[in-house]
């Protein structure tokens, strides 16, 4: 037994009253909830507009229906359904704009659905707006021609389809041949005899819609209306004759359009494409301009003053600049699910809302994170705006069909204040750096009218720095001053340090052989020091073999003979016996002698 439609109820009782007392202390006032509103749809696919012209907005919503079928366009007067219209494709954007400048200034709604574009006023069916044709594959139209005739039957028909399907993937089929190729073998020949006989056409779809004022920034003044296709291409139409103004062909297919500017002075345009990159063009340019290249797909795009914000897949919310210079970026709790700017101008307040998929609504100004909406159910579309009377109206559609419409409260204020851990704001301050003083003006423009000079002299000095860098390294390859040494017949690794603290030191030297195959055979150690001063047990040490890799250690004892606290160096040599030049020197400092400045 079906339970009886439960009565609506007027914002204020019931399950409106909750909300209403649980957001009592937040800025939002819950004004309706209806989880059962059986509405489905997108955030491109809802408009707030005056439709009436008496100061009271309605909402107009593209509803997805069941995704096969029952999509409609319906208009809300409050929470009450005033109008609906059966549209034949799923809708993939709706706008309301200015067609004309006849009082009462009226708007008009335009709706996009397949190739189509709906045009509503006053609430009935006005104008419908059809893509222009594409060409239609040469082969394909001659196998369709062919099947007319007779000439061939629809196995190979499907089977000439199927193999121009897999070879042209540049140039799709028409939806009849797709059609026709997703068919059962018992439903071919029904089909093919269906259509046969009629013309081929082949037509693009609406992916993306937004609208641009003409030539006057009023509110009420007439905008173009811009569609981006499934064919890589984008068409700004005129409003009133509904012609094509200007088209523009893309790399890759729109998903998210906006634009800034009048068609007739100067305008901008921001298209985020399904390759992961987001294009610029300008009035009078026919060729995008690449500005942004995304690590992961666009989820979302907003442009908020001069900037542009991007939700990607990969959790995260970026800002650029209009040139494509990456400001910052934040890291999400959640995927997001989709994005709707906040243009509060009574406050002068701009953000952005983001809706995720952990049940939330986050909403940023710039980079800070000022407010945060918990829902009963993820959000699936979002639109901020006036709403009946109300200035700040925020409508939200769940995944599950319900309504939820929230009101910003008049005393509502947004801080520039994170409400997420991290940095403090200060470390965002920007110094306050001091005047410019005299000197550091006199000292500007005497670098400036000696410039030439100035460069010469540094030029010079850095010569000399070079040339006595070079005379340096060459005494030292001379001299076999180097740690490693320079000859590759014999590639050793030398180091020596001295231990104690006088007047007898212990003095140790490591070999290593750094070949990797070869040894080393038959080298000596001796030492040069004053023997006035220093005296060694022993002069001469004898190294048999040096086996590859490994490290040896040779020490001996040098005794402090001078008790007048003066020290020296001491040069070690590793050579070959019978050869007029070390492989090696090392030349160690000594210490002063402790025990003998003591005693």
């Amino acid at each position: 037994m079906s339970a009886a439609p439960k009565p609506q109820q007027p914002p204020g009782s019931g399950v409106e009253a909750e909300l209403a007392i649980a957001d009592a202390d937040s800025k939002w006032l819950g004004a309706h909830y209806d989880p059962v509103a059986n509405i489905y749809t997108f955030t491109s696919c809802i408009a707030l507009a005056d439709l009436n012209a008496d100061g009271e907005y309605k909402m107009v919503v593209a509803d997805l229906g069941s995704g096969n079928y029952d999509m409609k366009i319906k208009v809300f007067k409050g929470t009450t359904q005033i109008m609906e219209n059966v549209i034949l494709d799923l809708p993939t954007g709706v706008c309301a704009f200015h067609m004309d400048q006849t009082l009462p200034l009226v708007p008009a709604i335009a709706a996009a659905s397949g190739p189509y574009v709906y045009v509503y006023k006053n609430l009935r069916p006005y104008f419908k707006f059809t893509l222009p044709p594409l060409e239609v594959n040469s082969v394909e139209q001659d196998l369709w021609n062919q099947a007319r005739e007779e000439k061939i039957d629809v196995g190979v028909l499907r089977e000439m389809l199927s193999s121009l399907r897999t070879e042209d993937s540049t140039e799709r089929l028409t939806i009849r041949s797709l059609k026709f190729l997703n068919l059962d073998e018992s439903e071919l020949e029904t089909y093919a005899q269906q259509h046969k006989h009629s013309p081929l056409k082949r037509q693009t779809v609406i992916t993306c819609m937004t609208s641009m004022k003409k030539y006057s920034a009023d509110d009420t003044a007439i905008s173009c209306i811009l569609v981006g296709t499934e064919n890589k291409d984008v068409f700004i139409m005129d409003p009133e004759a509904f012609t094509i103004l200007t088209r523009s062909s893309l790399p890759s297919v729109p998903v998210f359009l906006t634009a800034n500017g009048l068609y007739d002075v100067e305008y901008r345009l921001i298209i985020a494409c399904r390759n992961g990159k987001i294009y610029t063009m300008k009035r009078g340019t026919q060729t995008p301009k690449q500005i942004i290249e995304l690590s992961s797909q666009a989820v979302g795009m907003e442009r908020v003053g001069k900037n542009i914000m991007v939700g990607c897949m990969d959790q995260t919310l970026i800002c650029y600049t209009s040139k494509g210079k990456r400001l910052w970026c934040v890291s999400l709790p959640a995927s997001i699910l989709t994005m709707e700017l906040m243009d509060h101008k009574q406050k002068g307040f701009k953000g952005v809302f983001v809706a995720l998929a952990n049940c939330e609504v986050h909403l940023y100004k710039e980079k800070y994170l000022v407010n945060i909406l918990k829902t009963e159910d993820v959000v699936t579309a979002l639109k901020f705006g006036s709403f009946g009377r109300e200035d700040g109206a925020l409508i939200m559609t769940t995944k599950g069909g319900g309504l939820i419409i929230k009101l910003l409260r008049r005393t509502a204020t947004f801080e520039e204040k994170d409400l997420a851990p991290g940095p403090p704001a200060a470390q965002n301050t920007k110094l306050n750096l001091p005047k410019k003083t005299k000197l550091f003006v006199d000292q500007t423009v005497r670098e400036r009218e000696s410039a030439t000079v100035m460069h010469r002299m540094f030029q010079r000095d850095l010569y000399k720095l070079r040339l006595n860098v070079a005379k340096a390294y060459l005494k030292a390859l001379e001299g076999s001053m180097t740690p490693i040494t320079s000859n590759p017949s014999e590639p050793l690794k030398f180091s020596a340090h001295v231990q104690g603290i006088g007047p007898t030191y212990k003095l140790t030297v490591k070999l290593q052989n750094t070949s990797t195959t070869a040894p080393s055979l038959d080298l000596r150690i001796t030492f040069r020091f004053d023997d006035a001063i220093y005296n060694i047990d022993t002069k001469l040490i004898h190294v048999p073999i040096l086996i590859p890799s490994l490290e040896y250690i040779f020490d001996t004892l040098v005794h402090c003979l001078s008790d007048k606290g003066i020290a020296d160096n001491i040069s070690v040599l590793v050579y070959h016996p019978g050869s007029s030049a070390p492989l090696i020197t090392g030349v160690i400092n000594m210490p002063v002698s402790e025990g003998v400045s003591l005693g």
